[in-house]
């Protein structure tokens, strides 16, 4: 009887687990740097939907600055998604971390 609660529970966790996955990748956050001049955008799954460059910031004399804050923007974002991922996934295991899901 345990054995088949335990099992029950657990398939249980996994469709909540993968509906989380789902979700995740249906959910984003967006960073940015240079006050605004790049704007990055990052699915909870840590894929990248879209950069934003402000046209006032394009300047082939300084491709390394762009490069910069194209470069913070999207460590941002992808560090908002995982925080984001960790905070959703640890509310359905009870803070237990499972490989592979962070």
């Amino acid at each position: 009887m345990v054995n088949k609660r335990m099992l029950k529970q657990v398939q249980e966790l996994e469709k909540k687990l993968v509906k989380a996955q789902e979700e995740l990748g249906n959910t984003t956050v967006e960073a940015s740097s240079g006050g605004g001049a790049v704007t990055v955008v990052a699915t909870g799954q840590q894929e990248l939907r879209s950069i934003k460059i402000s046209p006032e910031v394009v300047n082939p004399e300084e491709v390394e600055f762009l490069e910069d804050l194209v470069l913070a923007a999207v460590n941002e974002a992808l560090q908002k998604s995982k925080e984001m991922a960790t905070k959703r996934l640890e509310a359905l295991t009870g803070g237990i971390k499972l490989p592979g899901l962070f």
